[in-house]
Order: structure tokens, then C-alpha cells, then sequence
């Protein structure tokens, strides 16, 4: 069993930054692929950054160059680190651990978090 908890998300302008955490309890936590995903109103779930089973990134290519993915295995901890935010990428933010599956799409996903929010202004 895993838990997630999210934070660090917030409100800002066009063009700021946000660091979002993702804390991880339970089983282990290094043998997860992991990622973070985002879902907007009325939008379904997507993908934005995502390491699989060899650790390698991946990005949205609406996020490729502004966000980056990293995770601390002795802290636990998945981060998002969030430059250049626009108003489209205004959502609330999962972060979720173990899919058999490609790294980016959400619904193999086993666990997720409760999502924090992001909220970008023009």
C-alpha cells in the first residue's frame, strides 16, 4: 500500500513559478514508475510529467522546457517544478505511483494522491 499527499500548489500570474511536493508513505518507494497528472474543469485527466520503469522523464509536450519531474528516493518525495506557468495550465495536480502501463497515461495508475491546486492568472 501507498499514500501520496500533495502540496505546494497555489495561485499565481502568467509567466511565475510553483514547486509542487508529493510525499510518499508505505511500501517501497523507488520500484514505482511515478508521475503527475492534471485535470482541469470540465477536462478529462492528462498526463504532464511522468518517470518510467528505467527512470527516464517524460513530458507533455505542452510542458516540455518549462516543467521539470524529480524525485528525492531518500526524502520520499516526487517534486514538479513549474517555470513559465500559463493560464491553460491552470488544474488541479495529482501525483500517482505504479502503473503496468506507458508512463503517461493516467488510468493504470494504482495510487494516487488527494491533488493540490494550480491556478495561473493572465
Amino acid at each position: 500500500q501507498v499514500q501520496l499527499v500533495e502540496s505546494g500548489g497555489g495561485a499565481v500570474q502568467a509567466g511565475g513559478s510553483l514547486r509542487l511536493s508529493c510525499a510518499v508513505s508505505g511500501d517501497t518507494y523507488s520500484s514505482y514508475c511515478m508521475g503527475w497528472f492534471r485535470q482541469a474543469p470540465g477536462k478529462a485527466r492528462e498526463g504532464v510529467a511522468a518517470f518510467d520503469r528505467d527512470r527516464n522523464p517524460n513530458y507533455a509536450t505542452s510542458v516540455k522546457g518549462r516543467f521539470t519531474i524529480s524525485r528525492d528516493n531518500i526524502k520520499n518525495t516526487l517534486y514538479l517544478e513549474m517555470n513559465n506557468l500559463k493560464p491553460e495550465d491552470t488544474a488541479m495536480y495529482y501525483c500517482a505511483a505504479d502503473t503496468p502501463f506507458g508512463p503517461m497515461w493516467p488510468g493504470g495508475y494504482k495510487y494516487w494522491g488527494q491533488g493540490t491546486p494550480v491556478t495561473v492568472s493572465s
